[in-house]
């Protein structure tokens, strides 16, 4: 019987490149293009697969095999014109899906959009608008399309295969207090109707319980957190006030069967899942799940329906699943012991009755590999992600270190080792994450990193005190703490990587993105001793920019709250804001610069990089680059191609070409 993925690679005509010579690390272009096939999902009886495939003219179609006969898959929805970008099953015979760019920079989506569609390719209905004009067979009679401001926001675990659950977005302009609302959408007529009513003004996020039933909201203004519950009238009551970003009272996350009801609170230092009190919403007894040196992070596994817990999906330095149920339990021992070497995440939704199981097999030293497990026979065959151009042996290990800063304060750093391993003193990149409030690492492979270990650079990702995930000591010692302190954890982590013998302290250059790249200028301010070059890419040079420009996407409750109280005050911190300007200090800059800017950047827009260029002295050896239909980060294949490119030469000139 031919094997699964020699179904998909010749109905989808995948073509799986030869192997590159072991002299040469792998292009650019295998990094940063998209795999040929993607994200399969299963129906709930495990019966039909759905997934993302290269079709016509190169677009990502969506695809469904019935996995009881083997047919050859059949492509059921897709443009000649943009690329599917996600998908759902929403029952047995029908999905959702909605769309992104195409990256070879010819369609510009400005709304997502969403369609429903039949597995078989038929009741193909557009339900919420792109703002774009795509080619589509699909009927607009009885055109009910909600605006381009609607995305999906859940699949009700009912799986009933006809509503879906929208959010709507704030327009651009619109007032602040408007928030985010709910509605129920029939995928079969395009029908809505409101989940929303009576809400209070600033809903920023909304809590569905087991059944799919919006039951507890919150809001966010003037700097404070308000949690509200709806009663058994239907109408949105008050329930209890916090401090959003230190918060004193739990955070529900989960509502199951029976009253049951969990939610996050800090224990012991970290984030730790409690049962609570579903009146008082108050931690009932000890925890019932802790990741100790890690906030949870993940989510719940349950039995669609009956909302029966099944299992939990985490994160620590690796991702993992505990199941509670015995069979899945098994079915994870087996499935782990034949995939050894990786972290094997089952996906499913009626997990315990499907016929087939998606197995995610993730690596450090590869893309993601997905297999399908049958329980009934224990068979387990590859169905998808083979990258033949991205050899392991071209890629470097990855592991997590925790160091201490030089005030103590215990810092995780992910290391990604060259190609091959350190041999020696080895040329350096600390590669500062954006956010920055946020988990900014994960295990799993990651092209950026990954490409420079291909080209031989030891790569140093450090999570800085103010990154999330590590507990709250680490995310409050990052407060106002912008050039600072966070620059000083940058500084130390290098430090420690020279005391192991492994970065070489005369040959190491800082990058980053988004605050990565602020804290890249910043590096190169004020720790030109340390770092020949700095690369910066859609990155911040003036703090005060980010309040004062007001054609940004940052809300008026950030930059008037939490701005003021996680990175500074203009009214209060004027002196410290100058001081941690790039912009401010750009004069005082000696090593070379790559800086690249995205015109249609409303995160970080364009100005911050002219601005800083206009500030820099005339004899800066400075390389300065714009992608005009680019935003905040790289989504065209060109244009990564372009930019890595550079950064390959860069590195290379100023501290050593060191391919291996």
């Amino acid at each position: 019987m031919r094997t699964l993925i020699g179904t998909f690679a010749i109905a989808l005509g995948v073509v799986l490149a030869a192997m590159p010579a072991a002299a040469e690390p792998p292009p650019i272009s295998a990094f940063f293009k998209r795999p040929a096939a993607r994200a399969p999902k299963l129906s709930p009886s495990g019966r039909y697969l759905a997934i993302q495939a290269a079709g016509k003219d190169d677009r990502i179609w969506l695809a469904v095999l019935d996995l009881q006969n083997l047919q050859a898959p059949k492509f059921i929805a897709g443009f000649n014109d943009a690329d599917i970008s996600t998908h759902h099953w929403i029952g047995e015979d029908r999905l959702v899906f909605d769309i992104s760019d195409s990256p070879d920079g010819t369609t510009r989506v400005y709304g997502q959009g969403l369609w429903g569609v039949d597995r078989d390719g038929s009741n193909l209905r557009p339900l919420i608008r792109t703002g774009s004009r795509l080619l589509t067979n699909a009927t607009l009679i009885n055109d009910r399309r909600l605006d381009a401001n609607w995305v999906l926001h859940s699949v009700p675990p009912t799986l009933d295969g006809t509503e879906v659950i929208v959010l709507r977005r704030r327009r651009y302009g619109e007032r602040e207090a408007t928030g985010v609302q709910l509605a129920r959408l029939d995928t079969k007529t395009g029908l809505s109707r409101t989940l929303s009513e009576g809400i209070p003004d600033h809903t920023i996020h909304w809590l569905l319980d087991w059944r799919g039933q919006p039951r507890i909201l919150e809001t966010q203004n003037q700097g404070r957190s308000r949690l509200f519950r709806r009663d058994e009238a239907g109408r949105w009551q008050f329930w209890y006030d916090d401090d959003p970003e230190a918060r004193k009272r739990p955070f529900p996350t989960w509502l199951g069967p029976d009253g049951l009801m969990l939610g996050e609170q800090g224990y012991g230092g970290y984030d730790t899942v409690f049962r609570l009190d579903p009146d008082s919403g108050r931690a009932d007894g000890e925890p019932l799940i802790s990741t100790p040196g890690y906030d949870f992070t993940g989510r719940v596994i349950t039995e669609p329906g009956s909302g029966r817990l099944l299992g939990v999906r985490f994160e620590t330095d690796a991702p993992g699943t505990v199941w509670l149920d015995k069979t899945m339990q098994a079915r994870q021992a087996d499935i782990d012991a034949r995939l050894p070497g990786s972290v094997n995440l089952i996906e499913c939704l009626r997990c315990l009755e499907a016929s087939h199981l998606v197995v995610t097999a993730l690596s450090d030293k590869r893309p993601p590999l997905y297999y399908l497990y049958k329980p009934a026979d224990k068979e387990l065959q590859p169905l998808a992600g083979t990258r033949a151009d991205l050899p392991p042996a071209a890629m470097g290990q990855r592991d997590y270190h925790r160091i201490r800063a030089r005030d103590g304060l215990e810092l995780p750093v992910l290391v990604t080792q060259p190609a091959g391993g350190v041999k020696a003193a080895t040329p350096t990149v600390v590669l500062v994450h954006g956010g920055p409030y946020v988990r900014g690492t994960h295990w799993a492979w990651s092209s950026h990193a990954q490409f420079l270990a291909s080209r031989g650079y030891l790569v140093l990702e450090p999570e800085f005190r103010g990154s999330t995930g590590y507990g709250f000591k680490h995310f409050q010692a990052g407060w106002k703490q912008w050039g600072l302190a966070m620059q000083d954890d940058i500084a130390d982590t290098l430090a420690w990587a020279v005391k192991q013998g492994w970065a070489d302290p005369k040959r190491a250059c800082i990058m980053g993105a988004s605050y990565g790249g602020y804290a890249a200028l910043m590096g190169a301010v004020t720790q030109g001793d340390l770092f020949k070059c700095a690369i910066n890419w859609v990155g911040v040079t003036d703090i005060g920019l980010l309040s004062s420009i007001n054609w940004s996407d940052m809300s008026d409750e950030w930059k008037d709250y939490g701005m003021k109280r996680l990175v500074a005050d203009p009214d209060t911190d004027a002196a410290q804001m100058r001081k941690t300007s790039p912009l401010a200090r750009a004069s005082e800059i000696r090593i070379p610069l790559l800086m690249a800017y995205g015109g249609e950047d409303y995160r970080v827009p364009l100005k911050h990089g002219t601005d800083m260029k206009a500030a820099l002295r005339a004899d800066q050896p400075l390389e300065w680059v714009v992608y005009a239909d680019e935003g905040h980060g790289w989504f065209n294949l060109k244009t990564n191609e372009d930019f890595w490119g550079r950064v390959e030469r860069f590195l290379g000139r100023h501290i050593g070409n060191a391919k291996p």
